[in-house]
């Protein structure tokens, strides 16, 4: 095994390959020239409070101002967290961040005058502006956004009341957050040679990809030992959760919390019950993926602890950066010309910064400011893993690349309904390209099995998530109790339906709610899965070469949020409002399946 090597510090890098973040500004002290003007800017945006319903004249004046001084916020904000993203441990980049942070507040305290104050102005005078004057047209979507939800915003002072019981209930989420991530502590378990190994949140990921069986097997039992331990305290405090939901729904005059929380994104409940159906009717190919694994496994019996084990060899592939962006440019060629040439210009000049450093951030995003170029982060490591992530991260760059070419500052920036198909049909097309090109049977297996894990990840797992939350939330509403053992049972039947007969539902799997994060944000991670299935429906439709599949997909790409996410997606001919989107991607998951299954019988 060779040595692995040294982080270098920031300044002994190779410059080539780090972000040109003097794209946003040439020094420092441009920077503080711009917080400083901005410090003094903000006010301006305050005094227009009282004043917005005097003219369309009025309203386009501030309107202005408040984009252009929103745009300079954006870069320093970005700037400042970007430096600090380079090393955290750097004190200078600390300070800046916190008060690009500081100014935020001051920002959003300037302007929490004007929703209240447009929408008491009306939609019949702000439609006479637009019908009247000049200039007015561009503001059309951000006025229906306004309005469109006015009849769930209630009075003055009924908002006052809900907004401090908003804050106590806040602390709902607060409370498992400190529970989950400070105060809960997992027993060690011994390794193979008895040296103690540590369970938490981080590593538990990685124990349970383990190739050793035992481990996986005490990782799992340590880590639902303690849940179990606290169950009726995590029950109680997730049944506040939705009960806190329930009453905001009813108070806001919505059918259900389901409806409140999936009408930000104007996107229809249907969408997020059709998604659930539609899994339920090919729940045969999950049971097949699950038969699969037992047998590639070679298990006499299947635990839920071997469901992250891998069931293909490891292959060295041993891919630079350089190497890297080639295989990513040839993946993405079915994409054409024209965006071959954003991301290789994109890839190498200067938008990512690419290798780990010293106190360098974990992990990889993609960000920017309008008016720049996006940035990627990432601490690219030379294998096929992070060849995937080089694809997912250029995609959202190109995403936010587009829209911020095509629309206003107003309307650049993309939902999060959509945020993840950009990426996602990215890594869609790579992979198809991989598996076309894989040298041997070795890698090609590799790669499928890569493929499955994320449709078993993504699409089952978050819906299975989804469906648990629809459950949950409407035995709240309807003032049903939700103790400890009842969570516990209805999670366990959604494992038995999910996965099928052969596999053994340990009992432990039953408190697997009671450590899932995002069931504090409620009906968020439906999102995953449709995300994911618009992607890969999106890619089918490209690869196939069907006609308009690319038009469609560039105005996609360059709509941001000028229409709905729905509508968007639409001109891609994913019409999630339907089933086909999931349908086609399900379809795919059975191809796979149906290669896996005669690769391994060879």
């Amino acid at each position: 095994m060779s040595e692995p090597k040294k982080v270098l510090k920031r300044e002994e890098c190779n410059p080539k390959y780090q972000w040109h973040i003097t794209d946003l500004y040439e020094n420092d002290a441009c920077w503080e020239e711009d917080y400083k003007n901005l410090e003094t800017r903000i006010p301006e945006l305050a005094a227009y409070e009282g004043r917005l319903g005097e003219s369309a004249e009025v309203f386009m004046e501030y309107m202005e101002k408040k984009q252009e001084i929103m745009k300079r916020f954006e870069a320093v904000y970005v700037y400042a967290n970007q430096r600090y993203h380079e090393d955290t441990g750097n004190g200078f980049y600390q300070e800046m961040s916190t008060k690009a942070q500081m100014l935020s507040l001051a920002l959003n305290s300037a302007l929490v005058f004007e929703e209240p104050e447009l929408l008491a102005v009306g939609k019949e005078k702000t439609n006479e502006w637009l019908e009247s004057t000049e200039g007015m047209e561009v503001y059309r979507r951000f006025f229906y956004e306004l309005y469109r939800q006015k009849e769930h915003i209630l009075s003055k002072d009924m908002e006052a009341v809900l907004a401090d019981v908003q804050d106590m209930s806040g602390d709902i989420s607060n409370i498992f957050s400190m529970f989950n991530n400070a105060d809960v502590k997992f027993p060690s378990i011994p390794g193979k040679d008895g040296e103690e190994i540590p369970v938490s949140h981080g590593r538990y990921g990685l124990l349970m990809e383990s190739r050793d069986r035992e481990i996986r097997k005490k990782a799992f039992l340590s880590m639902y030992s303690q849940y179990g331990q606290y169950k009726n305290t995590l029950a109680a405090t997730y049944s506040a959760n939705l009960k806190n939901e329930a009453f905001f729904a009813r108070m806001r005059n919505y059918d259900s919390a389901l409806a409140m929380e999936l009408d930000g994104g104007e996107i229809p409940v249907s969408v997020y019950t059709s998604l659930i159906e539609t899994v339920h009717e090919h729940m045969d190919l999950m049971h097949r993926y699950v038969s699969l694994r037992k047998k590639a496994l070679g298990v006499d019996e299947l635990h839920m602890y071997d469901l992250y084990a891998p069931m293909a060899e490891e292959i060295e592939m041993k891919i630079p950066f350089e190497e890297a962006k080639d295989i990513v440019k040839k993946g993405l060629a079915p994409l054409g010309e024209e965006y071959l040439q954003v991301l290789s210009e994109g890839m190498d000049g200067g938008w990512i910064d690419v290798y780990e450093n010293e106190g360098k951030r974990s992990g990889a995003y993609s960000w920017g400011a309008y008016g720049t170029h996006p940035f990627v982060l990432m601490n690219y490591q030379d294998n096929l893993n992070n060849v995937f992530t080089l694809a997912h991260e250029m995609g959202h760059s190109m995403h936010s690349y587009y829209s911020d070419k095509n629309q206003p500052y107003l309307y650049a920036g993309y939902r999060i309904f959509v945020a993840e198909v950009a990426s996602t049909c990215n890594e869609a097309l790579l992979i198809d390209y991989l598996l076309k090109n894989a040298k041997d049977k070795k890698e090609k297996i590799f790669l499928i099995n890569h493929f499955l894990e994320q449709f078993k990840g993504t699409l089952y797992r978050q819906t299975m998530f989804a469906e648990f939350e629809k459950i949950t939330h409407e035995k709240a509403a309807n003032r049903e109790p939700l103790t400890a053992d009842i969570l516990n049972d209805i999670y366990y039947k959604l494992n038995e339906q999910y996965f099928g007969k052969d596999i053994v539902i340990d009992k432990e799997i039953a408190l697997e709610w009671a450590r899932i994060p995002h069931f504090y944000t409620p009906f968020y991670v439906y999102q995953y899965a449709t995300g994911y299935s618009a992607a890969i429906a999106i890619s089918r439709k490209i690869l196939s070469g069907e006609e308009k599949a690319l038009d469609g997909y560039f105005r996609f790409l360059s709509g941001g949020s000028s229409m709905s996410p729905i509508e968007l997606l639409k001109l891609t001919g994913a019409d999630m409002t339907t089933k086909e989107p999931v349908e086609s991607a399900l379809k795919l998951f059975g191809e796979l399946l149906d290669q896996m299954e005669a690769l391994l019988t060879e």
